[in-house]
């Protein structure tokens, strides 16, 4: 039994990669599932068995994404020049997060709440933030969800959702880092009081 089961996550991981770059690269509407299932070399049949349809899939792979990038960049209110830098170093890694947002907004969510965030992942960001104003860390005046948003999108000015210059992994080391100099610069000079 235990090698059925080690199967199964092995076709449903391979599904979730697949659904992954097709996702990211054709949208929602675009993403075609039986390119999935050839590309995770899993049947259709298996694909609804594990997520139910098309719009699950999306679902299933745009929450693994959010949590990664939640869990290895987590937000802290103290260093909000560092937490930017690491975005932009996590949007280098794994583009996928940026193109699957872009098409989130696009598809789905143009206006509001990109995602429905768990209450807690709120209150612990949005806590650290609070705690650095408290500190006089941060600037008070902006309110500490704006504060996020904002960090947010100024770590995204290369990412693949950028209007001007969509950065590479493979760009040699010092375009990089110049691009976090400045990127930890502005953060620093924009919210520090």
């Amino acid at each position: 039994m235990q090698q059925v089961t080690s199967a199964g996550q092995a076709s449903r991981r391979r599904l979730l990669d697949a659904a992954t770059a097709e996702f990211a690269a054709y949208g929602i509407a675009g993403a075609r599932v039986d390119r999935i299932s050839a590309n995770a070399r899993v049947n259709k049949a298996q694909l609804y068995a594990y997520f139910g349809n098309k719009d699950k899939l999306f679902d299933a792979v745009f929450a693994e994404h959010l949590e990664l990038i939640v869990d290895t960049v987590p937000v802290t209110g103290d260093d909000l020049p560092g937490y930017a830098v690491r975005l932009y170093d996590a949007y280098l890694v794994h583009p996928e997060l940026v193109r699957l947002g872009a098409w989130a907004r696009l598809e789905r969510r143009p206006t509001g709440d990109l995602y429905d965030r768990p209450p807690e992942l709120d209150a612990t960001r949005i806590r650290s933030i609070t705690d650095a104003q408290a500190k006089g860390i941060v600037d008070r005046s902006i309110p500490p969800r704006e504060v996020l948003a904002l960090v947010t999108a100024m770590s995204q000015a290369w990412s693949p959702a950028s209007q001007i210059y969509a950065a590479d992994k493979d760009e040699p080391k010092f375009d990089h880092d110049r691009r976090r100099a400045a990127l930890a610069l502005a953060v620093r000079r924009a919210f520090t009081p």
